[in-house]
């Protein structure tokens, strides 16, 4: 099992959106209307739950004991929470810890309940032209790459999976905005395109596990670097204030709250896998996390 010191190996799927239908809400940012009598929430979700499959197996199972519909807004994190301030969502579920402490002191929203971890992973070619297969320590990985100027993917779009990449250069003494060059591409966009992206440029990419145990267009890409403690990836979950946002659906939102983080939501979490392997695993009930 994986813990926060020996995270865990896998394989396998990429899965695109949640399982109600996952869609905009109606409020006035909003695309497409609900029918009338429709018991929904809208949820912005940092796009791993997303891609990694994993409200395709839990938002039936809620849906299921309580009726009420989930609908996913798929964003980076940065983005989930943009959404959040403005009202246009009535929950947060992303993986950014200091974004989402900010955004409770702000008064946007909370309190912030911790759900569930994984861990990221360093993707790379098979030909390994920096030379890091194997290691554990992501922070000489990145100095080797830097060095070699090889390839790498950055999301560059404010996710939690960008900001943690970010940190990991700054751990690593690499001050990007003075060595960057053509080898570093950022892409402004999800976890899928990163990937895909890597693939067709042979080029390193961070990626959260979730994603990758579910992403089939693999090509020349392996996991090179994994199971050090600085790649460990908490999720949390907010209620969007509804002092701020008066039409924020907070009796329902907060059932979605309770329910991921009761010993139901919980198993259901734990119990999604792909290929054998768990992607996320619960810890609501670590205080610390």
């Amino acid at each position: 099992m994986l813990t926060k010191r020996h995270l865990m190996t896998a394989g396998a799927a990429l899965l695109v959106l949640g399982a109600a239908a996952v869609a905009q809400d109606s409020r006035p940012s909003a695309t497409t209307a609900a029918p009338a009598g429709t018991r929904f929430i809208t949820v912005a979700s940092t796009t791993s739950t997303v891609d990694s499959g994993l409200f395709n197996h839990i938002l039936p199972l809620f849906k299921a004991k309580t009726g009420i519909e989930v609908r996913v807004i798929s964003q980076g994190t940065g983005q989930a929470l943009d959404t959040g301030r403005r009202g246009d969502a009535d929950v947060v579920f992303v993986h950014a810890r200091a974004a989402e402490d900010k955004f409770v002191a702000d008064g946007h929203g909370g309190p912030r309940r911790a759900v569930m971890y994984n861990d990221f992973v360093l993707i790379g070619p098979k030909s390994d032209p920096a030379g890091i297969k194997g290691s554990r320590d992501i922070v000489a990985a990145l100095r080797a790459i830097q060095t070699k100027a090889a390839p790498f993917v950055s999301r560059g779009d404010r996710s939690g999976t960008h900001q943690a990449e970010l940190t990991l250069w700054r751990d690593a003494g690499i001050d990007l905005a003075a060595t960057r060059g053509s080898w570093y591409r950022e892409i402004g966009q999800g976890m899928g395109a990163a990937l895909n992206t890597a693939g067709g440029m042979n080029a390193y990419v961070l990626a959260d596990r979730g994603t990758w145990l579910s992403f089939r267009n693999r090509g020349d890409l392996d996991i090179l670097v994994e199971g050090d403690k600085r790649l460990f990836n908490q999720y949390g979950i907010m209620l969007v204030s509804p002092q701020r946002h008066a039409h924020v659906k907070q009796a329902d939102a907060q059932a979605f709250i309770d329910w991921v983080v009761s010993p139901e939501g919980q198993k259901a979490i734990a119990d999604y896998k792909v290929g054998g392997q768990q992607l996320f695993f619960p810890n609501a009930t670590d205080s610390g996390a």
